[in-house]
């Protein structure tokens, strides 16, 4: 195998935003820094780089999902650098966390037995915790942890998802999604902090070093963090997703830019490309943003990767495609296809190495592209050991992790309204109905990306409790409490508590024209309002999830 030892120095953190427009300087600090950070690795990294032939280098370049590769062999075969697992490609086994280790195994050991021995860099979307594992500690949406304004919080939850990625095996999260969300009907507004540019820069700096450490290391609990979806995916017209995002570049600066300089401030080693356009170019096309600005301005010297399937968003010409997103500054392109299906892993290695040979792609911009995945690759200490600490594999679920997830759920909840103080309610109060099917579906209660990507209805995983389990517990034991998904048992309650909101939904499927309850929740309400007699106070309390507690009494 091999070896690649260095030491890079600390980066300096950043928790602000207010440099954006301030200036050339601080720009120019930042790069400063970043390029000192990778001088200590440029060495060891290059000396491997002059080993490689062409195709070893366009293989560290491809990052394939697991469903695509029929044959596991096929990560020897191609000098694959990269594999993932989407948001539905479980392991075929089953979903605990072993099944997960054993996977991710089966894959690193195909890339160590190449020729070079180059370790596999394994990806998953662990959004909101290791949401697709099933036993994993769920934490609240972006969206929630914005809601708490607390980076320390912010930094523990993610501490807890490295170090739970880190027990199957894999040690890339597809996290922080660090978007500035400008309009609520954007399906993905859930997966923000905030619309408020500052803090989701605090809060984006605090989960990419929850998750990577204070830098990014050989700690078998440091895990390289991907601050998505660059730049303006929160922005697009009417919040079309993966629409178009028209502002002039001052705005583009001051409202979106501030999340990245400061995550690049932060130490963070990879950044995810958006599916969306600015005034009309894709992003995955645009060398301008990725090159000039990303690369050279802020002096990123961490890798960039596209996103699922996103560079054949550029044209119907799949080589042009590539031709495009390569030249324009993308390092790693993300392939859900394999043989047999268009766009597919072996046709990008195949038309690249042709690009390469036309004279169309430099060979110095893969050898940047390769220098940049290795020298991550070295940071994180996979070429001298890519065993698994089985005791962050025994800790997943634990109860000091649920902890911790319990907390970040209270911290998040927002009363928006308490009319005529009807909260608290007393833990010894005689009948307690609870109304509306979303009451007893944590399935709901945890939204998009929890276990499959779209997330789903009912008891999606083990481990949870549900809001109305929850209540049972916390009143006193005469309490009565009663349940009816649709308000038919009301019958002598003291007070009703209706639980309403959206089913589960990810990218791609969340995007609304209204903003507003569904005729069925309406009908809910108001069915509950008008049972048990007169002078009804609300209460209305919007937690993590996409649901809202309404109290009737």
């Amino acid at each position: 195998m091999f070896k690649l030892s260095f030491h890079s120095a600390q980066q300096p953190h950043f928790y602000g935003a207010i440099f954006i427009l301030a200036t050339s300087l601080a720009l120019s600090a930042c790069a400063a820094d970043s390029k000192a950070e990778a001088v200590h690795v440029s060495s060891p990294v290059d000396a491997l780089l002059s080993q490689m032939t062409l195709d070893e280098k366009i293989g560290q370049m491809v990052q394939v999902d697991s469903g695509a590769l029929k044959d596991k062999a096929d990560v020897q075969k191609y000098f694959l650098g990269s594999v993932l697992s989407g948001g539905s490609s479980d392991p075929a086994a089953g979903n605990t966390a072993q099944d997960w280790l054993n996977l991710v195994t089966e894959f690193q050991n195909q890339a160590l037995q190449t020729r070079l021995k180059i370790p596999l860099l394994y990806g998953i979307d662990a959004v909101h915790g290791h949401n697709n594992i099933d036993g994993a500690v769920i934490f609240p949406h972006h969206i929630g942890m914005g809601a708490t304004q607390d980076e320390k919080l912010v930094e523990r939850a993610e501490r807890v998802t490295a170090e739970e990625v880190a027990g199957t095996g894999i040690r890339w999260a597809f996290a922080p999604c660090i978007t500035v969300p400008q309009n609520a009907r954007w399906g993905r507004t859930y997966e923000g902090y905030s619309d408020d540019t500052a803090l989701v820069s605090k809060l984006g700096v605090a989960a990419v070093i929850g998750l990577q450490g204070a830098k990014l290391s050989a700690d078998p609990a440091s895990v390289l963090a991907c601050a998505k979806h660059f730049i303006g995916d929160g922005g697009t017209t009417n919040g079309i997703d993966q629409g178009n995002t028209i502002c002039d570049e001052a705005t583009l600066r001051k409202l979106y830019l501030p999340p990245y300089a400061a995550a690049i401030q932060a130490g963070v080693g990879s950044i995810m490309v958006s599916y969306s356009s600015w005034n009309g170019v894709k992003m995955h096309g645009n060398k301008y943003l990725l090159t000039d600005v990303l690369k050279g301005e802020l002096g990123f010297q961490g890798f960039l990767v596209s996103d699922w399937a996103a560079i054949d968003q550029i044209s119907p010409d799949f080589k042009h495609d590539i031709e495009q997103s390569i030249n324009a500054g993308l390092d790693m392109i993300m392939i859900p296809n394999g043989p047999g299906k268009a766009n597919n892993y072996v046709e990008f290695i195949t038309d690249l190495k042709q690009l390469v040979a036309e004279g169309k792609v430099a060979q110095a911009r893969i050898d940047d592209a390769v220098r940049r995945i290795l020298r991550i690759k070295s940071q994180l200490g996979i070429f001298e050991s890519t065993a698994t600490d089985p005791q962050l594999t025994a800790a997943i679920g634990s109860p000091a992790h649920r902890a911790v997830a319990r907390e970040c759920v209270r911290e998040s909840l927002v009363l928006l309204k308490n009319d005529k103080q009807v909260l608290p309610l007393a833990k010894t109060i005689k009948h307690l109905a609870v109304v509306g099917s979303a009451a007893d579906d944590l399935g709901m209660q945890c939204g998009g990306w929890t276990i499959g990507w779209q997330g789903g209805r009912g008891n999606v995983a083990h481990g949870g409790t549900t809001l109305l389990a929850a209540i049972r517990e916390a009143v006193s034991p005469e309490t009565k409490v009663t349940f009816s998904p649709d308000a038919s048992d009301l019958k002598d309650a003291d007070a009703v508590i209706a639980v309403v909101g959206e089913t589960p939904y990810a990218e791609m499927k969340g995007d609304r024209k209204e903003l507003k309850l569904s005729p069925a929740d309406v009908s809910l309400i108001a069915k509950a309002k008008t049972s048990g007699g007169t002078g009804h106070h609300d209460f209305i309390l919007r937690p993590a999830a996409d649901l809202e507690f309404r109290a009737l009494r």
